[in-house]
């Protein structure tokens, strides 16, 4: 089993059409945020899929947030992910 919980809601491919892709996920351990860049280096997006990223990231900053704060008070919030 992977820590790290992918955003479903981000579905983000390179502009240039050479299959790369952007993937956002929490990690259900600490809450830390991985940003992939996936098949290469760097990921050219159009401005509507540039959104879509940094909604992403915003949603699984909250969602590290939570458990963030869950873990240092003890309680385990990392299965309860809204999107």
């Amino acid at each position: 089993m992977s820590t790290y919980s992918s955003d479903p809601a981000l579905r983000v491919t390179d502009a240039t059409g050479n299959g790369v892709e952007v993937d956002v996920a929490t990690n259900l351990l600490d809450g830390t945020v991985r940003l992939s860049v996936l098949w290469t280096q760097e990921v050219y997006l159009h401005p509507d899929d540039a959104e879509r990223v940094a909604r992403s990231l915003l949603r699984a900053a909250e969602h590290g947030r939570h458990i963030a704060e869950a873990r240092s008070s003890g309680t385990d919030q990392s299965t309860s992910h809204s999107n």
